[in-house]
């Protein structure tokens, strides 16, 4: 049975506020940290069933390829013992990119699928959430969270272990959608990020920053990026679940080919990360202490 959640994940407050007859009913902000969450917990069996359909792709673009050679490019200063976890991996191919420059490669993933393909590339895997026992302390130089924070409703709990297996100063880096965007502000509860049990909770860069503070994090960089033609087509109604990462990808595909449309992109980027409203948000934190 479906529970009711009653107080914040991020600071467990029990001020919840919400959002009001545009918003899918139980969806509520906390008055105290701003974290937006849906006041019911959801059952295993709701979440297997969820996402038993997953899809497996068996492959990236040549762009998508190309974002995870800059974010490695990045993330080398970071190297020491060259250990890199990412949570929740899916098929495996950002650590398949970090494993061609040489990093030793962990992943987790609770999809027994994912955890096979993964097995085949040679990955580290483990079943599930993150375990901090499968590790010792400060094992790892880099952890990635590659849109995982918005679908669970225990963050508090991840940080903690997160923190524990990152060496001092190492680095974490997540991305998730950012409830500041203007396409949020725009769709309202139409957007099609808002989607229980896929999404339980949802930031911005104040309450992303906030809630990794407090677990002994400091932020390097958060930025705002990126419109989702796809993802607004799909919350007015005219585009299914499995067909707008495609529109998405031709739209990138155009811009890549064209130098003009390059750089009207990094215009509206300027913008969107000045104002704190693009769709994605991808945030950079060193641990602290």
């Amino acid at each position: 049975m479906t529970e009711k959640v009653t107080q914040c994940i991020g600071c467990s407050s029990k001020d919840l506020k919400y959002l009001g007859k545009k918003y899918p009913d139980q969806l509520c902000r906390c008055s105290h940290c701003g974290i937006v969450q849906f006041t019911k917990d959801p059952t295993e069996q709701e979440l297997v069933t969820h996402y038993a359909n997953y899809p497996v792709s068996g492959t990236i673009s040549p762009i998508t390829r190309k974002r995870y050679s800059e974010l490695l490019d990045l993330l080398e200063k970071f190297r020491n013992t060259g250990r890199i976890l990412d949570i929740g991996c899916g098929e495996g191919f950002f650590l398949e990119e970090a494993q061609n420059r040489g990093w030793k490669v962990f992943g987790t993933e609770f999809a027994e699928k994912y955890i096979s393909i993964c097995k085949e590339k040679h990955i580290e895997m483990h079943y599930g959430k993150l375990n901090p026992d499968h590790y010792s302390e400060g094992f790892f130089d880099v952890i990635t969270w590659f849109e995982v924070i918005e679908h669970i409703n225990y963050p508090v709990d991840e940080l903690k272990n997160i923190h524990r297996l990152l060496r001092k100063n190492g680095a974490l880096y997540i991305t998730t959608p950012n409830f500041n965007a203007l396409s949020r502000h725009w769709l309202k509860g139409k957007w099609s990020v808002i989607e229980y049990p896929e999404h339980l909770a949802y930031y911005t860069p104040r309450t992303l920053r906030n809630i990794l503070k407090k677990a002994g994090f400091s932020s390097i960089r958060i930025k705002t990026t990126g419109i989702s033609p796809g993802r607004i087509t799909q919350s007015v109604g005219r585009l299914s679940n499995e067909t707008f990462h495609d529109v998405d990808r031709v739209w990138q595909q155009q811009l890549e080919k064209n130098n003009g449309m390059k750089l009207l992109k990094s215009v509206v980027n300027w913008f969107l990360n000045l104002t704190g409203t693009g769709d994605s948000m991808k945030a950079l934190f060193r641990k602290s202490s």
